[in-house]
């Protein structure tokens, strides 16, 4: 038997003792190590996540060490102790996204901590595919990769460039990972929230501006651009009214990425789709050049990436993490449970 925390019902979280998971061949062994909460994972805890059926093993952002392999696995290569990103999505290999090469948009992906059992537990077993090597980060970076890397794929679908003037809509963990991708593809970034500890922290990492949310960005961001607006922007919130503000603030001939999803019906004056001829588009997960570009950066920013981390609560009180980011979610950028 294994540890795991499980949200077992709206606003209840739980240790609990759980079988084993055999080691099927082509599989690995991983003891886990950190585990980055997400806001899906928040969301299922308060029952507002429509991909989840209760009790679950939430946590998809993942760094831990190899334990053992299965057969057919390079025993060599997947050494024990050796450290490891997991790539927490499945691909089926067989639907329309599958076959046009887009295995991060596969129409029945089951994430980890979503449609199947995560992390947050003693070990895990996953196939030796879906782990990325990786002995240079920080043991508490490794979870950092996967959200950062869901911003970088927002940033690839909206083809930032150097030059580029982008609008990010949301300061949370996946936000500051279209910051960070931007600003390493050379592009200048406004971004927007309504935390003051957030967007000091957007300015630390190369923001050159940072707004409050509100009625007054659009006129803001206006001014900014002397009158364009931005070549895109990137929503990571998930509300009505930042899904608008995005298409407001995008330039004529420009491009809007809808990273965040907004969970109430969203209204459009959409003669601005016509009238601007905007490339509208949605980002989902994210690829493996997405996860070595992140993992790339964060070997360059070394012990500043600690600055994502709000918190770190070791696995013996993995409990009263949910928790804690309910209660204090203007102050949340990341938490991680930790297993020393």
């Amino acid at each position: 038997m294994i540890k795991a925390l499980r949200i077992e019902s709206e606003n209840v979280t739980r240790f609990a003792e759980i079988d084993e998971v055999p080691l099927l061949p082509d599989h690995v062994r991983v003891r886990v190590r950190h585990v980055g909460l997400c806001g899906s994972d928040l969301n299922t805890f308060k029952g507002l996540n429509p991909l989840v059926q209760l009790p679950r093993i939430p946590g998809h952002e993942i760094g831990g060490e190899i334990m053992e392999t299965g057969a057919g696995v390079d025993a060599t290569r997947y050494a024990a102790g050796r450290r490891v990103i997991v790539l927490p999505y499945t691909n089926c290999g067989e639907c329309t996204a599958c076959r046009k090469g887009r295995l991060n948009a596969c129409r029945y992906n089951k994430t980890l901590g979503v449609q199947q059992n995560g992390g947050l537990a003693d070990e895990i077993v996953l196939p030796a595919e879906k782990l990325i090597l990786n002995d240079t980060l920080e043991p508490r970076h490794l979870a950092l990769v996967e959200p950062l890397s869901v911003g970088f794929h927002a940033v690839a679908r909206g083809r930032v460039g150097s030059g580029d003037t982008v609008a990010v809509l949301g300061c949370g963990m996946i936000g500051m990972g279209v910051l960070i991708g931007a600003v390493a593809r050379g592009a200048k970034v406004i971004a927007i929230d309504p935390s003051a500890e957030k967007r000091e922290l957007a300015l630390r990492l190369g923001a050159a501006h940072v707004l409050t949310s509100g009625d007054h960005v659009v006129e803001t961001v206006t001014e900014l651009t002397a009158g364009d607006g931005v070549d895109i922007a990137l929503e990571a919130v998930g509300l009505p009214i930042t899904f608008t503000q995005a298409v407001d603030l995008a330039c004529f001939a420009g491009r809007v990425v809808y990273v965040g999803y907004s969970k109430a019906p969203v209204t459009y004056q959409t003669q601005f789709f016509n009238l601007k001829e905007l490339d509208i588009m949605g980002s989902r997960n994210a690829t493996l050049a997405d996860f070595e570009a992140v993992i790339s950066h964060l070997e360059k920013l070394g012990p500043e990436a600690d600055s994502l981390i709000s918190k770190i609560f070791p696995f013996t009180e993995a409990e009263e993490a949910l928790p804690y980011w309910d209660a204090n979610r203007n102050d949340v950028l990341k938490i991680v449970i930790e297993r020393v």
